[in-house]
């Protein structure tokens, strides 16, 4: 067997180890903790290689039926241009069956999701370092276990597709999990999450920049050291923000949609978990 007559494989958390291995072959960060939440709440697809490893992987994470969240698209440096990203991706897309598909691109891989039919709808830019002259807000307070039906709810609506399980695994993944409060009830919800050396400041969900920028406040607040922040260009005010205090620009992605859209709210959507989860 050879890698192009591989079948493609759907992995599980014995496998974490080879996807790392991957990772690293492509000069990826070893992110453990986020490849174990990929694992419990997606699809991991993969091709492996006969002499041992994998050739090739890719993450498809459904929501409903509505749209899947395509990511960590890897393919081994030797096994590169065979059609082995096609392959899975389309296998992928396929098993999820979700009417639309959403992935945040590199410029090298955006060729490939381009020739599958996808198309750019944005851009979302990284920014990381060390936040200077912030301080804790006050609005918000720690997430408790009573307050999950009502960010379940508010992460659809404006997600605009039910991410159930995605949300129920917020608790235990975040380090920092806290809502604003309302008179009609939790109008905001945002995390903080440890990757590698770095603590990344998302989700964040609130009705507009200057709350959503309070709620960055406070889980900055808690982080031990540099953070990351993932910035939708359709939020220029919390673009304008994170350059203030000190982060500098990393890489800018491109945000594609494959299918029909789907009604999501980015005047809410200040930060997302991860590029890989939207």
């Amino acid at each position: 067997m050879t890698t192009a007559t591989a079948p493609v494989r759907r992995l599980g958390p014995a496998d974490l180890e080879a996807c790392l291995e991957l990772g690293a072959d492509r000069d990826w960060p070893r992110e453990e903790h986020k490849w174990r939440l990929l694992f419990a709440v997606g699809q991991v697809y993969g091709i492996d290689d006969p002499r041992g490893g994998l050739a090739a992987v890719v993450v498809g994470t459904p929501y409903g039926d509505s749209v899947t969240a395509i990511s960590m698209m890897l393919v081994a440096r030797e096994h590169e241009r065979r059609g082995l990203g096609r392959r899975v991706l389309g296998e992928a897309l396929e098993r999820t069956g979700t009417a639309s598909a959403l992935l945040t691109a590199t410029p090298m891989g955006k060729p490939l999701y381009e020739a599958m039919g996808f198309r750019t709808v944005g851009q979302c830019a990284t920014y990381g370092g060390t936040l200077t002259g912030v301080e804790p807000s006050g609005v918000s307070r720690p997430f408790t276990a009573a307050d999950l039906p009502a960010v379940t709810d508010l992460d659809t609506e404006v997600f605009g597709a039910p991410r159930t399980g995605l949300v129920a695994a917020l608790p235990g993944f975040t380090s920092a999990l806290r809502v604003v409060d309302s008179p009609g009830g939790i109008t905001a919800f945002g995390g903080a999450w440890p990757n590698t050396d770095t603590t990344v400041l998302g989700p964040v969900t609130a009705p507009d920049a200057d709350t959503g920028i309070a709620l960055l406040c406070d889980l900055a607040a808690a982080a031990p050291g540099p953070v990351r922040v993932d910035v939708d260009h359709r939020q220029p005010r919390v673009l304008e923000w994170v350059e203030e205090h000190g982060l500098a620009h990393r890489f800018t992605t491109a945000i594609m949609v494959l299918g029909p859209d789907f009604p999501a709210d980015p005047a809410r959507s200040i930060t997302p978990v991860m590029l890989a989860l939207g």
